[in-house]
């Protein structure tokens, strides 16, 4: 087995045990499949954390007492060699849906006791066999959404459950061909190199270089989902430049690919000021981070599918609007 096939392995063997376990064990899997010390990344309210009692009182114990039971819905799986530190380091993301019956109230979210899906991607480094740091992303927004609240404006893009690749083949269990992987991430990283130099603007010539002309993009709950170039011009990319000044790229954490899939995480990836308009808010001179994933499909020479996680509520209360605290006083 490869170092990549085992890390795959023990981030499987972990969500098979955390999912087993009853809310108040969720400390006791974590410890046994992470380092002690081991860094937890969350999205806002939970941020950055240290060890499993914390992640587990934080996160998990809450969560599997509010979703009842939950169940794991994997749509992509995949690892590689980290490019950001030349191949140093091991990780391993999966990206899915967590399902289950909204029982009991979490965070501020009033329960509604009826099916939920709280879409993630986790990204986790594997070092000596355990897992030594985690980056959580999930879309509270969406669950939000879901409970029938609405904090903020209708999205530009389209309000959907988010799906699986287009060939539902995102769970890269087998061992993938180097090259294949070598190809994405070439991919990637000159979308990325561009992107940037760019201010991050998506012009027309840029969407023709990198990606297929029936490209589909899956944003988080407040921005939405698009399809084809145009589509996404009008649901995402005019919203986003005409409505925020770009600040500095912070870089990623980890990048990477395998076989026809890849992505990267940055925390935060992005520093922006809001020139008016974004998400309803008026202009502001505050430098806000966005925390941000972006995983994709490649098809032969292009990208075709692009899933994308921010941290709007993280966003938002750097510019003083505390969603989580506003559902409180509805």
């Amino acid at each position: 087995m490869s170092d990549l096939q085992a890390a795959k392995a023990h981030v499987l063997a972990f969500y098979a045990a955390l999912d087993a376990a009853n809310p108040q064990d969720c400390a006791k899997v974590l410890a046994e499949f992470c380092a002690p010390d081991f860094l937890w990344r969350g999205m806002h309210p939970f941020n950055e954390l240290r060890g499993a009692q914390a992640v587990a009182e934080a996160f998990w114990t809450p969560l599997k007492s509010a979703l009842t039971p939950i169940q794991r819905r994997p749509d992509m799986l995949l690892a590689g060699d980290n490019f950001i530190d030349a191949g140093d380091s091991v990780w391993v993301v999966q990206m899915g849906h967590l399902l289950g019956n909204f029982d009991a109230d979490w965070l501020t979210i009033p329960a509604t006791r009826k099916m939920t899906f709280l879409r993630y991607a986790e990204f986790h480094r594997i070092e000596n066999g355990v897992i030594a740091e985690t980056a959580a992303f999930c879309d509270i927004l969406g669950v939000i959404h879901q409970a029938g609240l609405r904090p903020l404006p209708i999205s530009t893009g389209a309000e959907i459950m988010t799906p699986a690749p287009r060939t539902q083949d995102g769970n890269l269990l087998e061992v993938q061909p180097p090259e294949q992987g070598a190809q994405t991430l070439q991919l990637i990283n000159a979308m990325v190199a561009e992107l940037v130099s760019e201010g991050v603007q998506s012009p027309h010539e840029h969407l023709a270089r990198f990606w297929h002309e029936d490209m589909c993009w899956f944003g988080p709950a407040g921005i939405g989902a698009s399809a084809w170039r145009d589509g996404y011009k009008r649901g995402h990319t005019n919203a986003f430049e005409n409505g925020l000044e770009f600040i500095r790229h912070n870089g990623h954490q980890c990048r990477f690919a395998e076989g026809r899939y890849g992505g990267f995480f940055g925390y935060p990836s992005l520093t922006m000021r809001n020139a008016g308009g974004f998400l309803g808010l008026t202009a502001s001179s505050v430098d806000a981070q966005m925390r941000i994933v972006d995983l994709y499909r490649r098809e032969g020479d292009k990208l075709a599918e692009n899933w994308v996680f921010i941290d709007i509520l993280h966003f938002l209360k750097m510019q003083g609007v505390e969603v989580l605290e506003r559902l409180k006083h509805p």
